[in-house]
């Protein structure tokens, strides 16, 4: 077997770094849900190729697609905390919030195949276009934005739960709820704050899927097995560790692609999650 060039490698290494950050975009408002809502919302990777394709729209109509996100994640959050009130409504258990977020990530799909139809969509912008050199690699800006946009909205949810009252007491209710409530924290309102926060990430990830990969309805439940991977490595509930896992996991993919065939990438993930498991089975 040949060794790919370093050329090649250092291409594979920044691109796995970029779909890795994308990995922990995806996966930072289901992170959050499932860690401190109880809530497994399988419907964050609808809402985020919906996301995408209102970009898409409105990028078609005229709008910068950097511009859409004032109306997409205003919409996003008042949808996240409606979401979030029905299952808090009708006392839906974290195992059958799967169920019932699962069924809304079908539905999402039809009416995105009913208005846009099952047919490819590429979204055409300035920002595809601009590509930087850096010695022998290439880098696109729209990837740049993506690990910026993760970065950005990971640190800050961390920092949010970490240093402000809110956040520590939307720790506090993940922790024990009821006690939480008895010490006069806003369990109710707390909670669809964070719905609302999560299903608003869901729009953001939308953006960067529109402005990097061509779109179809049916490919929401590609990304579905390795976010959900890179979101049990990196840790329920915690904002930075969707984007580390991701990131690990889009390297490996990326140099497993390398060394041998794309064919052995998807299993990459999946491994590493078998193996922490078994070394950690604490952990999850």
């Amino acid at each position: 077997m040949a060794l790919p060039s370093l050329t090649l490698l250092g291409q594979s290494l920044l691109s796995g770094i970029f779909i890795g950050a994308l990995y922990g975009l995806l996966g930072l408002g289901l992170s959050l849900s499932w860690g401190m809502l109880r809530q497994i919302n399988l419907a964050h990777f609808a809402l985020a190729f919906l996301g995408a394709y209102l970009t898409y729209q409105l990028a078609g109509a005229g709008m910068d697609p950097l511009a859409t996100l004032a109306v997409i994640v205003p919409c996003f959050f008042a949808l996240g905390a409606l979401m979030h009130w029905l299952l808090a409504r009708f006392s839906v258990s974290a195992f059958n919030s799967l169920l019932v977020t699962f069924g809304l990530t079908a539905i999402i799909e039809a009416l995105i195949q009913w208005i846009w139809t099952a047919d490819f969509r590429r979204m055409e912008s300035a920002y595809g276009e601009v590509k930087f050199r850096v010695g022998g690699l290439y880098v696109a800006l729209p990837e740049l934005l993506t690990l910026a946009m993760a970065l950005a909205l990971s640190l800050a949810a961390w920092a949010w739960l970490r240093h402000t009252y809110t956040g520590k007491a939307m720790r506090a209710i993940a922790e024990d709820a009821p006690i939480a409530a008895a010490f006069g924290v806003d369990v109710r309102g707390l909670s669809l704050l964070l719905s609302g926060l999560c299903a608003a990430f869901a729009g953001v990830a939308g953006l960067c899927l529109a402005l990097s990969y061509t779109l179809a309805p049916g490919q929401i439940y590609a990304w579905l097995g390795v976010v959900f991977a890179a979101v049990m490595l990196g840790g329920l509930g915690n904002p930075l560790g969707p984007l580390v896992a991701g990131i690990v996991i889009g390297v490996s993919e990326a140099l497993t692609m390398a060394f041998t065939a794309p064919a052995w990438a998807p299993l990459v993930s999946f491994s590493l999650l078998i193996v922490v498991l078994l070394a950690r089975p604490g952990r999850i």
